[in-house]
């Protein structure tokens, strides 16, 4: 188990810290007293071992340089690697992970992140991470459980998770820039935001309100056939794209989308503008917040829903 706090006992070295669940393992009470223990019967041999054991520790980056140090001269990046290193040196089926990366900054993140999950091919364990940070949970796991007040609302691959969650609230949290959502109102196999009808088609048995879920990406600029229209409210520039807040008429609240910046002139502040969507991009949710299946996106879900 890695903690968030990584838990090293600071009057230790690294290589110490490393040793210690192994030497809980394989060490009797009498074996591990501080002045006698080492002298007890089998303990020299048992002590060889658990030092053999922690060279193992050295697959996790950069480690090796650090055994003879102790916590209080390492960095948060580093210390994180020692954790790691303690629970790798135990050889353990599965890993447990408890926001490991949390306390270290945006940059030292990525990297730690990144060696994890390359930690995680090499080793072809399980690793049960946990985690707030929805970019760690879509760039290194293999499969996302997604919780919220102690129920697991939806277990699949990242890409199912983010194209198609099951719960709105799946929706709102996985993806940035958030979701949008709207109120609008089903009929007959139609849906109307206000005065217009989307296109989208929905489930001919549903009927009154419910919402649709459109990603920022899923909406574009348009001028003849624009479905909705609004007023550009705020923009940032992130060099590769686009992200402009929009009021949209008819709407309480700003909905998002993500433009490239060839498209910047386009979006400045208090520009009236269109925007349009492709019916396969939104996702609708029924009023208690699940899942509706849209027949243009797939019809046999959409009929079982």
């Amino acid at each position: 188990m890695v903690l968030q706090s990584y838990a090293l006992y600071p009057h230790l070295t690294v290589a110490e810290n490393i040793s210690v669940p192994l030497k809980m393992r394989e060490l009797s009470s009498v074996q591990r007293l501080p002045m006698i223990g080492p002298f007890m019967p089998g303990a020299r041999v048992k002590n060889a071992e658990i030092a053999a054991s922690v060279k193992h520790a050295e697959q996790t980056p950069e480690i090796d340089r650090l055994l003879d140090r102790k916590p209080g001269q390492l960095s948060g990046g580093q210390r994180q690697r020692v954790a790691l290193g303690r629970a790798l040196v135990r050889e353990p089926a599965a890993f447990l992970l408890d926001e490991p990366l949390s306390n270290l900054d945006a940059k030292l993140r990525v990297q730690n992140r990144t060696e994890i999950a390359e930690l995680h091919r090499r080793l072809g364990a399980t690793f049960v991470y946990v985690t707030h940070d929805q970019v760690e949970a879509m760039t290194m796991s293999s499969r996302i459980a997604v919780m919220m007040g102690g129920e697991i609302l939806q277990c699949d691959v990242p890409d199912e998770v983010y194209n198609n969650p099951l719960d709105i609230r799946v929706a709102e949290f996985i993806g940035s820039p958030k979701i949008n959502i709207l109120p609008v109102e089903a009929s007959n196999g139609g849906l109307r935001f206000g005065d217009v009808v989307l296109p989208t088609v929905a489930p001919k048995m549903l009927k009154g309100p419910i919402r649709i879920g459109l990603r920022p990406e899923g909406l574009r600029l348009a001028a003849e056939d624009a479905v909705l229209t609004g007023q550009v409210m705020h923009v940032e520039n992130l060099g590769s794209e686009i992200f402009a807040q929009i009021n949209l008429a008819g709407h309480d609240g700003r909905i998002t989308m993500r433009a490239s910046p060839a498209q910047r002139n386009s979006l400045h502040i208090g520009a009236n503008i269109g925007l349009a969507f492709e019916g396969r991009a939104a996702l609708l949710f029924d009023p208690n917040g699940k899942r509706v299946f849209n027949p243009q996106v797939d019809p046999a879900q959409s009929e079982v829903a």
